[in-house]
């Protein structure tokens, strides 16, 4: 019980990190849209879904190109990740694919740096 209570808040932090820079790359980033928070905080909510879900199956089937480009299509990945949560969401919009790949890069980026700081190897 006690680690589903630890992985459910890990969760939790990872989503209020990616709310907190998507909120932040929208201002940055142009061709990223967001209307408000509200649709913010459940486009983070679908960001750690589909990468919670879908990232991990993308991974493995595309894993012999992945070794090929050295880990480099990680980033299509991560960049379909992102485009595919902004498309289930209302309220982030991506208009172009400069948009979809400087927010799929910082919040892979972002993830990386939310793992090492949260993650405690002795818990698990």
């Amino acid at each position: 019980m006690k680690l589903f209570l630890m992985r459910f808040l890990f969760f939790i932090v990872r989503v209020i990190i990616t709310t907190i820079v998507v909120v932040f790359i929208a201002h940055i980033i142009p061709g990223l849209e967001v209307k408000d928070l509200t649709d913010t905080i459940f486009f983070g909510l679908i960001l750690g879904v589909v990468n919670s879900i879908v990232r991990p199956i993308l991974t493995l089937l595309t894993l012999p190109i992945t070794i090929f480009t050295l880990g480099t299509f990680l980033l299509v990945i991560n960049v379909f990740t992102f485009w595919l949560a902004s498309e289930i969401s209302y309220g982030v919009h991506i208009h172009t694919f400069m948009g979809a790949f400087w927010g799929g890069l910082i919040i892979w980026v972002t993830g990386i740096l939310t793992n090492r700081l949260i993650w405690d190897v002795d818990t698990y």
